[in-house]
């Protein structure tokens, strides 16, 4: 009898056993990180993401709060519980390496988008890619934007010295973007013969409320009706910031109808309230961060993935793969002048 319970108790837990197997086997997921869901770009992002993908794969999407100790704890979950492949935007671009590293150990394919790594990580790992945008090609639109404008409206230099007198809302200390979107965009204007006098710049690390804040103080320090140094151009790294700005200069009742009362500002991403704002005639320009062909392609990568494509991850696909690894998402410029002939 003792013999029989004991071949039962083995029996049953050999069933267990296979049981958690088939159970871990059948957990194959896409496991995703969003860097911020409240950041507009980053959850239409995730938006776009989880419906490209839904219905095609099991999928698990967690937003990083913008905690890098966060998303490390997410990952490590989903490295633990059988994840297939990783889809990461990363909180902080110089933990990638780490990151990459983990995935590496496991042997998961992992993908990278949105914020670029250094491309040692892209060359640390045969199973990594980056899908995302060229920040210098953003700042030369952004540019031409803020060149063709000033130059077709003499009557913003409101002191007549020739020169833009500006201020730089800048995102992320540290982040690439932040540092091509501000340095390449000065270098741009000036070798397009028009002169700057930077009255100021500030990071307001993407955000609206902080950019309008920072706004707040500028102008209270530079648009007095004694300062010679008036506010002549408002450059935004993205549109969160811009539209921030915006809500600032409207309070001092700028940008709100009155041709002598304008404060022209450019932003980037293309979010729908800044082009509401373009229609509007209160923001001059932004420039088009792709979120829907940026997530369709990281989809489409991950898909392949998920099917055991690591050899050739954009097979069947329209995307393309340059000598970096990296699917590049174009920048379009949207202005008053864009929008219309578009809606023709």
């Amino acid at each position: 009898m003792g013999k029989k319970i004991l071949l039962l108790l083995i029996i049953l837990t050999s069933f267990i056993i296979a049981s958690c197997s088939s159970n871990n086997n059948n957990n194959n997921f896409i496991g995703i990180t969003i860097y911020r869901t409240d950041d507009p770009f980053a959850n239409s992002l995730k938006s776009n993401i989880e419906k490209f993908i839904s219905g095609r794969a099991k999928y698990i999407v967690n937003d990083s709060q913008n905690n890098q100790t966060t998303q490390n704890s997410q990952i490590d979950s989903y490295i633990a519980k059988g994840a297939k492949v990783l889809v990461i935007n990363l909180v902080d671009t110089q933990a990638a390496q780490d990151i990459v590293d983990k995935a590496k150990k496991s042997d998961i394919p992992i993908i990278l988008f949105n914020k670029a790594p250094d491309i040692s990580v892209i060359n640390s790992y045969d199973k990594v890619w980056y899908v995302g945008t060229l920040s210098e090609e953003a700042v030369n639109l952004q540019g031409k934007i803020i060149v063709d404008s000033w130059k077709s409206n003499p009557s913003w230099d409101k002191n007549g010295d020739g020169k833009i007198q500006c201020v730089i809302l800048e995102g992320e200390p540290g982040h690439a973007d932040t540092k091509i979107r501000t340095e390449n965009l000065i270098s741009f204007i000036e070798n397009n013969g028009i002169e700057l006098e930077i009255l100021d710049k500030k990071t307001a690390m993407w955000n609206r409320n902080r950019a309008k804040t920072i706004v707040d103080f500028w102008m209270s320090n530079h648009n007095s009706e004694d300062s010679d140094k008036k506010i002549e151009y408002i450059f935004s790294n993205n549109d969160e910031m811009a539209l921030g700005a915006l809500e600032s200069v409207q309070e001092f009742g700028y940008n709100k109808g009155e041709s002598n009362k304008f404060i022209p500002i450019v932003g980037i991403d293309a979010i729908n309230e800044t082009i509401e704002e373009i229609e509007n005639g209160n923001i001059v320009g932004t420039v088009l961060n792709d979120s829907v062909n940026q997530a369709r392609a990281v989809s489409d990568l991950a898909l392949n993935l998920f099917k055991g494509e690591t050899s050739n991850p954009i097979l069947g696909t329209v995307w393309t793969l340059d000598n970096t690894k990296s699917v590049r998402i174009h920048y379009k410029p949207i202005t008053i002048e864009v929008q219309e002939s578009n809606n023709k």
